[in-house]
């Protein structure tokens, strides 16, 4: 995935909170200049006040120095309110767009990345982007300022005294650069590293059971020990840097100071400076090198802010492969006859080019108000022809339609009202099952949902639950059984009403009982709709109208069930399977 710099779109997000962030600098420059003005009142205090030993000069001084830290504190709240609500507020809106932006891209996204990883860029990078958005934009306002005050005022305090000093500025200059370079480099690598650690635990965590079962503790805790211990090698390379770069810019300061002391202490004994000049000339020193230290404390966090901030911008890069059309063409409001018609399709590699071709050439036409079993040898191509149906994918030949219309020219949110999926194992939110029973019509009341459980008969199963409609169903839904989860997800799409089903078999899990109930609901949910479903039990199969045989990504037979056993073939010795397993088991 490539990650562009983050400025083009950093930038007018920050343009958004423009009168927060010019009250913010002007703090800042409130707050600089009054530091600039400090050492100048010791100067005044010095040579007007205790070298001639004149206490109203020295009392004036000291007040001036009263008045201006009381400017500085004054600002530094302002400062800290303004820019710390400004980072806050666009940290929120860059974690909103992100998950607006995942939740838009296609399903060939999802399907290349982890979990985890996805995950970890909006947390992790979002999170690391805090010093970048509040404390460098600061820093950097105030250092920048202050530096070139600060140059200002040591040029017009004594030339030559600047000129001596400012002999450390191009080694300073040239190390900075170096620092900033490989850092970045550095906290990229780091960033990376976290990302893919994260997504390891995840899995993990998630997997527990599976790991546990077949007793991959050991090795599950040695694969993770070797992604933290990458993560801990990348971090390494930083402080490296930081070992070597920090001593360095101390020692460049601690030259400057000496340089200033010698040659300006020699000026002052021959007359030519005098000594309140020098004490001002060395504290402004100090604060022209505080910026740069400052700057340089800075980088670590600016930099892996820059990384996740980088990260980031390498999501919200990337763009939906399946498109909404500029014009869009509405579909049949009611379900309409489904066809595939040459449909030819690869699924792409990691590079981006087509692999190896999953469908060649597959026409199937399902009738308004039919339903159409897919059967077949796993990788036959049944769950893609139910990707295309849904397009998560678009074909690379051929068109779909449904009522006429090609899949292609219709919208997202058309197609999604249309035509819904419903996988071998549906997804439950964490919440209640009235929750999740509203999930696609949150403004339906508790009488809609109460009305779709009764519709496909499914209304006993909740009102044994000690909660009913208001029993938590846990994460992903692991407080229902598996039935309870099908015939909720079933009472789901009643209440959603789409025309056209595309079903993964709900039964394939389940044991006799719950098998019955599940088909029952099922029956009733499939009457007046299209339906396509992909089918695992031949109880499934011999309710269907046709049933298509698909091999090796193409058709093989298609055809009503009971003509398909007359004539022999593929589908006969699928059915014969079927059989012998039932009477086995």
């Amino acid at each position: 995935m490539n990650d562009p710099s983050p400025a083009a779109w950093l930038r007018p997000m920050l343009a958004v909170h423009r009168r927060a962030l010019a009250a913010g600098c002007a703090a800042v420059l409130a707050r600089t200049a009054a530091g600039l003005s400090l050492p100048y009142l010791v100067k005044v205090g010095i040579d007007e006040g205790v070298v001639p030993g004149d206490p109203d000069a020295l009392s004036w001084a000291v007040l001036g120095c009263a008045a201006v830290i009381a400017v500085q504190a004054a600002a530094a709240r302002i400062e800290t309110l303004a820019l710390a609500r400004v980072a806050q507020r666009m940290l929120h809106a860059v974690r909103s767009r992100l998950f607006a932006h995942l939740q838009r891209l296609s399903l060939d996204f999802h399907e290349r990345e982890r979990v985890g990883g996805v995950v970890a860029r909006i947390t992790g990078d979002v999170a690391s982007m805090q010093p970048l958005v509040a404390e460098a934009l600061v820093n950097l306002v105030t250092s920048l300022v202050t530096m070139a005050g600060v140059a200002v005022v040591l040029v017009v305090l004594d030339w030559r005294l600047a000129l001596a000093v400012l002999a450390v500025a191009p080694f300073l200059a040239v190390l900075v650069a170096w620092f900033r370079r490989r850092s970045a480099t550095a906290w990229r690598r780091v960033r990376e590293a976290s990302a893919a650690a994260s997504a390891e635990a995840r899995e993990s965590v998630a997997a527990v059971a599976v790991l546990q079962a077949f007793r991959r503790e050991e090795v599950t805790l040695g694969r993770l020990a070797g992604r933290y211990g990458e993560e801990r090698v990348a971090n390494r390379r930083p402080i490296d840097l930081a070992s070597m770069f920090f001593p360095a810019v101390e020692f460049g300061g601690a030259a400057a100071t000496a340089i200033a002391l010698a040659v300006g202490g020699h000026r002052v004994i021959d007359g030519a400076l005098e000594i309140g000049t020098l004490a001002a000339f060395l504290i402004y020193l100090r604060l022209l090198f505080d910026p740069v230290f400052q700057l340089s404390e800075l980088f670590d966090s600016v930099q892996s802010g820059t990384a996740g901030a980088a990260r980031v911008a390498g999501v919200l890069a990337q763009r939906p492969s399946v498109q909404d059309p500029p014009a869009p063409v509405p579909l049949p409001a009611a379900g309409a006859e489904l066809r595939m018609s040459g449909v030819r399709f690869a699924y792409p590699r990691a590079d981006g080019e087509p692999g190896p071709e999953a469908l060649r050439g597959v026409d199937l036409v399902v009738p308004a108000g039919h339903t159409l079993a897919l059967v077949g040898a796993t990788g036959a191509g049944k769950s893609t022809i139910a990707k295309l149906l849904t397009r998560c994918y678009d074909p690379d030949a051929g068109q779909i339609t449904l009522g006429g219309v090609d899949l292609r020219a219709t919208s997202e949110d058309e197609l999604r009202r249309a035509v819904a999926y419903v996988p071998q194992e549906p997804f439950l939110f964490a919440g209640t099952v009235l929750d999740n029973l509203l999930l696609g019509k949150p403004g339906h009341d508790r009488a809609r949902a109460e009305a779709a459980l009764a519709a496909i008969g499914a209304e006993p199963a909740f009102r044994r639950l000690d909660g009913g409609l208001d029993t938590p169903v846990g994460e992903r839904g692991e407080q229902l059984a598996m039935g309870e989860r099908q015939l909720l997800a079933f009472a789901r799409l009643w209440i959603d009403a789409p025309g056209v089903l595309v079903l993964d078999e709900a039964t394939g899990h389940l044991d006799e009982e719950s098998e019955e109930r599940v088909q029952e609901a099922l029956r009733r949910l499939r009457r007046g709709r299209t339906v396509v479903v992909i089918a695992h039990r031949l109880t499934t199969v011999t309710e269907a109208d046709q049933v298509a045989v698909i091999d090796g990504g193409r058709v093989a037979q298609a055809d009503p069930p009971a003509e398909l056993l007359a004539a022999g073939g593929p589908f006969a010795v699928l059915h014969d399977r079927w059989l012998r397993s039932a009477a086995a088991g």
